[in-house]
């Protein structure tokens, strides 16, 4: 997959963001950190990879950890498999949860509230009076954070949106009487040295939208969707492009995908001319897995 990323010959600006409250909200994290017995992380399971922040390991420093890949429904069954072997033969575990339908977040709850026995069995063994487990919801922007709460709690307690910056500061929330859970803002690296990765957190929108140009994004998506149509796993099929806009990618005589003629002609038919509208429109049905279901990254190559 990385290979095939480097093959893209789309040439847009750098991607990079972190605003103010990010910033801030990793100062915070960090002495809410010493609070915490329990990091429940949180990545997009369309891209484990790229959502997967670097300082995670130095975070969570000997604190039970649990994996959650959200958003399952919307990558294929065979990816899903990959990953989960890919996960278990580096010795960790994997939870999957689709946040908005529900799916997976009872057993999460149960994974949680099993971390926090051992916990209290500790404690008592110390003689110390049994609490609630701390737990930590960690992850980049638009993971899921949020909306996976809301489903453990069965109400909306936090706020939830299909866009990177919703939730901007530190919050409780209890959850009966075995689990406290802390809401915290997305939070990503200073800067983003992997362009590839931070284009595919653009397309997955984990990023805010500020950071990148809709159309060059779109761009570099339809060329990459060509390239995936070759690796099994992804849920790409061959002409898919073509199949839901009724225009085909045509090679240039190089052999490289003619994208921008691509969405010029797309926009044609669908948006009035307007490429822009057209990219977005691309971009949106991706997102809402009007596609199908699409992995965007699999598990690196031995």
């Amino acid at each position: 997959m990385a290979e095939l990323a480097a093959q893209l010959s789309v040439n847009a600006p750098a991607i990079q963001w972190y605003p103010g409250h990010i910033a801030r909200a990793e100062k915070a994290l960090k002495e809410a950190l010493a609070k915490v017995d329990l990091v429940i992380e949180v990545r997009d399971a369309r891209i484990p990879l790229s959502t997967g922040h670097p300082r995670l390991q130095r975070w969570i420093s000997g604190r039970q950890h649990l994996l959650v890949l959200n958003r399952r429904d919307m990558v294929p069954p065979a990816a899903q498999q990959l990953w989960s072997d890919w996960f278990r033969g580096q010795g960790q575990q994997l939870w999957w949860c689709d946040a908005k339908a529900g799916t997976g977040v009872k057993q999460l709850q149960q994974a949680a509230i099993r971390a926090g026995e051992a916990l209290n069995q500790r404690r008592s063994d110390r003689g110390m009076r049994p609490r609630p487990v701390r737990a930590l919801m960690l992850g980049f922007p638009n993971v899921g954070k949020s909306a996976l709460i809301n489903r453990l709690v069965r109400q909306k307690v936090v706020e939830s949106a299909r866009r990177a910056g919703v939730t901007r500061s530190l919050r409780w929330v209890r959850l009966g009487q075995e689990l406290d859970l802390l809401d915290a803002p997305g939070v990503l690296p200073p800067r983003l040295d992997d362009q590839q990765a931070a284009l595919r957190l653009a397309l997955c929108d984990d990023i805010g939208q500020a950071a990148y140009d809709n159309e060059g994004a779109a761009l570099a998506f339809a060329q990459l969707l060509r390239l995936l149509e070759s690796v099994p796993g992804t849920g790409v099929a061959a002409g898919l492009l073509e199949r839901r806009y009724g225009i085909p990618l045509a090679d240039l005589p190089a052999g490289g995908p003619n994208v921008e003629a691509w969405l010029e002609a797309a926009a044609e038919r669908h948006t009035s001319g307007d490429s822009l509208r057209m990219a977005t429109k691309l971009l949106d049905d991706f997102r809402c897995s009007r596609l199908g279901a699409i992995a965007l990254e699999l598990p690196p190559q031995p």
